[in-house]
């Protein structure tokens, strides 16, 4: 009697600690409970761009409401990149407001392709993971989109030497990054041309 007292208890010493180790290895309560692995660059970029997407998609091809609030021309058609509009309202780096929307045109259709925004020098740690930038010179702008390069607001022709159109502001050297949200570009998400968008060079 004694002899299967011992045989039970052991049997169930051995059938507890069985259990014991089958549920920690099933029990998905410690990998829970573990502090989170830190998210990569990629999963970061992908958060922010789609941020950056949410928060423009209302003007994806509805210029207007770009305008209505507050973006205005600052370039016509510029190869390979598009047109810019600019809101001089929006100050730092914010993903969800760009400085500038870059658009296509064909005919009366516009279609928003990239996002930019602009810097006096380039920032010491990058808004967006693995941002690479480009650089637009000294510029004098006028109120229909035309520009002419000029080192000080001093040398800025009063009308466009261009169109005659009236004088709107003058920018120093400034660092650029463009993010191609809404337009695939081949060379890359932050090179500052698309050889994609070459048909709406003369659009």
């Amino acid at each position: 009697m004694r002899r299967t007292i011992l045989i039970m208890v052991a049997v169930a010493t051995l059938a507890a600690t069985g259990w014991a180790a089958r549920a920690a290895t099933n029990d998905p309560t410690p990998a829970a409970l573990a502090p989170a692995a830190p998210a990569t660059g990629s999963q970061v970029l992908a958060a922010q761009l789609a941020r950056a997407r949410l928060a423009t998609g209302r003007y994806a091809t509805n210029l207007r409401a770009a305008k209505a609030n507050g973006y205005q021309i600052i370039t016509r058609m510029i190869p390979d990149m598009g047109w810019h509009f600019l809101n001089p309202t929006i100050q730092g780096f914010d993903v969800t407001k760009p400085h500038i929307l870059v658009y296509e045109r064909h005919g009366r259709s516009w279609q928003l392709s990239a996002l930019e925004w602009v810097f006096t020098e380039t920032p010491a740690t990058p808004p967006l993971p693995g941002a690479t930038y480009g650089s637009f010179p000294a510029a004098c702008h006028y109120k229909d989109g035309t520009f002419v390069a000029a080192r000080v607001q001093e040398l800025c022709p009063t009308r466009s030497p261009k169109t005659g159109a009236r004088f709107n502001f003058w920018h120093p050297n400034l660092v650029t990054l463009h993010v191609w949200v809404w337009y695939h570009n081949p060379d890359g998400l932050y090179s500052g041309t698309n050889s994609l968008v070459r048909p709406f060079n003369h659009g």
